[in-house]
């Protein structure tokens, strides 16, 4: 019989809808069912895709003791993280503080009124090797409800004050503040000292095992090499860093050589044996590092790497509607008919499997990709046993060192493996795919469309901006109230109930920036202007600056925060400030500099002490310190002259660009209505494309020629 789960839209709790667990939303009805039966609350949190919170619902939530004390004790309410993010955060920060860790599943106690006493992450069904299993946890606080209540009230309360003291502190630096420009300096070479001394030289990647893909740490290095000059010594450095980290992921296990995309994570060092689940968020930030690799280094490898990406998304993470979905699954069956379920299962390959699939080509494929008879993982990567006498694909060697052992030339190396994937791929599709989380939330699109735009600048391929575009006008007609000015959180058979958090304004205003700049309609820089507004009016902190994770109108969160931290994904409040700092360099307007310039400060605590931790935050340190170069373009931006002259725009990196275009009268007023002196700007007669270069008020003579605009670009 099912729970009260089975009428909600996420893939997470619909997995747990045929729990016995008497599980509820998060909602009213739940904290008033804690209130009238005097019962805490368990809430348990996490997300479709996620390993082990797939391993605690078998364990735990099907286990007859278990569910019996929950369903007694306490009033237990499931939370998808991707849905409600600012619920996790309150209590993930409270767990954190706690034990010193997080993640998921989450699991926390809470007060009637919301407020935590105890928490964790996952509990293992048994008490084991002197930890406390799950149902001594249970009985202990179930005691503990009933004997010493005051006790864990107070501890709640004690808790959110301390959090609450925390998040209102003032965030200026200890004693007297530095100038801006002192400090954003010092934070730039502080984070740049840190990821040259953690750098890992041998494997890529910064620090041991796990190895995460951490984007911004990337994007950090290539501001650093754009700022420096990557022929220098300190950009080269940089440079050398974040490309050979790339360079390791795709050879590793962690890139889905059969499919395209990258994993979550590795859990060793090597980039070997990743945790399987595919996130829509993880591939549009790596391939947004793959396409700065491309231009910083001129290396086809990383367009490579980008394109590959970009194809796994288009093919099996886009809706027939546009809208991207969110992740893939780690688990999957282990074979049509049966309902054992392994990780990995999709990806791994017995020698036998690939001797079936490849024919001719299996010994030339397996040497590439160092497959065993018994088995390439390692007892100690597989301390579960799931990889027994299995293959995860890792490129061991170089293509060219493959290709003399089987007398080939590179060329027919290439054409060989490449034609060996293709049939992995399709013997692969016969397999039960992992489970597809397609929510469509709205932040991970701004993601997606990002990268696509970007990809579409670098790489000049029409069809990554067709495919930004119509995510863009998906998010405009499913998730955009345009009366209100309001966006919505996720679209899943329906538009959610609800509404967008910061993260989701502040990527999706990026993406809409981006996607203006490599199509230069009109239309998505308006939309862009109307959201920052009502970021502004819903999220922004009257007190001390910067951005909360969740407007200030819902009753059901004891605490609002901020976040302050690059992690998995950006901070908003990073990418709030580089969006600001951008609009105001388009439509020279102070009051949007000023608040960029505030986001950064009210941060500045946490990059003054710690810049490695926020490194998105440091790249928008650039535009609130130097006036970037506006590039204005006029003339027709379908003419190949006009595209010649876009192109030359992203064959470099470099000091920050803002791209403006008059492709139209409509352009010119709306423009010009903001920065008057722009109608000044006609294109020479005869000339179907010219471009103005203009850095501190001051603007270059017209050019048409690409030669002449990167002559410019470069001096």
């Amino acid at each position: 019989m099912s729970n009260a789960l089975a009428g909600e839209k996420s893939p997470y709790l619909i997995q747990h809808a045929d729990n016995p667990v008497a599980w509820l939303p998060w909602g009213e009805a739940a904290f008033a069912k804690a209130r009238a039966e005097q019962k805490p609350i368990f809430l348990s949190i996490g997300y479709s895709t996620c390993h082990w919170c797939h391993v605690m619902a078998h364990e735990s939530f099907e286990d007859a003791v278990i569910v019996a004390l929950l369903n007694e004790h306490f009033v237990s309410i499931k939370v998808d993280r991707e849905e409600r993010p600012d619920v996790d955060k309150v209590y993930m920060t409270y767990v954190q503080a706690l034990t010193g860790h997080g993640g998921w599943p989450l699991s926390a106690w809470l007060t009637p009124e919301l407020k935590p006493f105890f928490g964790g992450t996952y509990f293992p069904p048994r008490d084991r090797q002197g930890r406390a299993g799950f149902p001594t946890i249970l009985r202990a606080i179930a005691r503990g409800w009933r004997e010493e209540r005051v006790k864990l009230v107070a501890e709640g309360e004690r808790v959110i004050n301390m959090l609450r003291d925390h998040q209102g502190s003032p965030p200026s630096m200890s004693g007297e503040q530095p100038d801006l420009a002192v400090a954003a300096g010092e934070a730039f070479e502080k984070g740049f000292g840190y990821f040259r001394e953690t750098f890992e030289a041998t494997h890529g990647g910064f620090g041991g095992a796990p190895k995460f893909p951490r984007a911004s740490n990337l994007s950090f290095l290539f501001r650093c090499a754009a700022l420096q000059g990557v022929e220098l010594e300190l950009g080269a450095e940089a440079v050398a860093m974040a490309s050979a980290t790339l360079r390791a992921m795709a050879r590793g296990g962690i890139h889905d050589h059969v499919g395209g995309g990258f994993h979550r994570y590795s859990v060793d060092e090597t980039w070997f044996v990743p945790h399987f689940e595919k996130m829509l968020y993880d591939q549009a930030q790596i391939a947004v590092n793959c396409l700065e690799a491309r231009q910083a280094t001129g290396d086809e490898h990383f367009a490579w790497m980008a394109r590959d990406i970009f194809d796994y998304v288009r093919r099996d993470l886009t809706s027939p509607a546009g809208g991207f979905y969110t992740a893939e699954d780690a688990d999957s069956l282990v074979a049509h008919g049966q309902t054992a379920h392994a990780e990995g299962a999709f990806y791994v390959w017995t020698a036998a499997e690939l001797r079936a699939a490849l024919g001719d080509d299996f010994a030339f494929t397996a040497a590439h990709f160092g497959v065993s008879e018994e088995g390439n993982v390692p007892e100690a990567l597989d301390p579960q046993g799931e990889f027994s006498g299995k293959n995860i694909l890792v490129q061991r060697r170089l293509l060219e060192d493959t290709a003399k052992e089987f007398s080939f030339t590179p060329e027919q190396a290439s054409e060989r493996l490449l034609a060996a994937l293709e049939r992995l791929r399709v013997a692969r599709a016969d397999r039960p795919r992992p489970l597809l989380d397609d929510k469509i939330i709205t932040a991970n699109n701004g993601l997606m469309i990002s990268a696509l735009a970007r990809g579409a600048q670098v790489l000049c391929e029409s069809a990554y901006l067709a495919a930004a575009v119509r995510a863009a006008e998906f998010v405009e007609h499913e998730l955009h109230d345009r009366a209100r000015g309001v966006l919505f959180r996720c679209w899943r058979a329906g538009r959610g109930a609800t509404e967008g958090f910061a993260e989701d304004y502040a990527f999706f205003i990026q993406g809409l920036l981006d996607l203006y700049e490599a199509s230069f309609e009109l239309r998505w820089l308006q939309w862009a202007v109307g959201l920052q507004e009502t970021l502004d009016a819903r999220f922004w902190d009257e007190a001390h600056g910067g951005y909360f994770n969740s407007p200030a109108d819902d009753a059901s969160l004891v605490l609002r925060l901020k976040e302050d931290y690059d992690g998995a994904e950006p901070a908003p409040g990073s990418v709030a400030a580089m969006n600001l700092l951008r609009l105001a360099g388009m439509l020279h307007d102070d009051a949007l500099r000023s608040r960029g310039r505030e986001t950064c400060e009210s941060l500045s605590a946490q990059w003054g002490r710690a810049p490695h931790a926020l490194p998105q935050l440091l790249c928008a340190l650039e535009l609130a310190l130097e006036s970037p170069r506006q590039v204005m373009l006029t003339g027709d931006p379908h003419t190949r002259k006009f595209q010649e002259l876009v192109a030359v725009l992203h064959e470099k990196p470099g000091p920050r660009r803002l791209l403006l275009a008059i492709t139209s009268e409509a352009d010119r007023a709306w423009l010009c209505a903001r920065v008057p002196w722009l109608a000044e700007m006609q294109a020479p007669a005869g000339d179907d494309a010219v471009a103005y270069v203009c850095e501190d008020h001051v603007c270059q003579a017209p050019v048409t020629e690409p030669a002449e605009l990167r002559a410019i670009l470069r001096s």
